[in-house]
């Protein structure tokens, strides 16, 4: 019996604890407003998959459509692999004209076009942390 209550436990704790490698997501008042995994799921803040962004850098949605790419030198681009934007090497995020819509600081801080803190995406590549905050769009059906 002692061995079975044990085991039940462990079941749990399993079972409850969310992926270490996750991290969190919050807007600007410090509320978590998500998460990305280390493997590249993003998830909403009731825990459901809202996206994924592959090895690869495929952007996919909830439903595991293809719905859009990181290239490797930071540009984002559509399903239709039109650009969308861009994030620099310093983390200025710009749309495809070329304006800058915001800021990714090296702590994980994301700032508008003003450098207003609008949330913050602590231990996530920049890349990914632009699509959750500028382009979420492209994984919200």
């Amino acid at each position: 019996m002692k061995h079975i209550a044990c085991i039940l436990t462990l079941l749990l704790a399993l079972f409850t604890v969310q992926d270490i490698d996750a991290q969190t997501v919050r807007d600007g008042n410090y509320r978590a407003i998500g998460q990305i995994e280390s493997n590249g799921t993003i998830r909403d803040s009731s825990y459901r998959t809202i996206g994924h962004i592959d090895s690869d850098g495929t952007i996919r949605d909830s439903s595991y459509r293809s719905v859009g790419h990181i290239d490797s030198d930071g540009t984002i681009r559509d399903g239709s692999y039109r650009s969308i934007g861009r994030v620099e090497n310093d983390g200025t995020v710009r749309d495809s004209s070329y304006r800058t819509i915001g800021h990714i600081d090296s702590d994980g801080t994301v700032r508008d076009s003003n450098y207003r803190r609008i949330g913050e995406a602590r231990g996530v590549k920049m890349q990914y942390a632009a699509v959750f905050f500028f382009w979420k769009n492209l994984i919200i059906e």
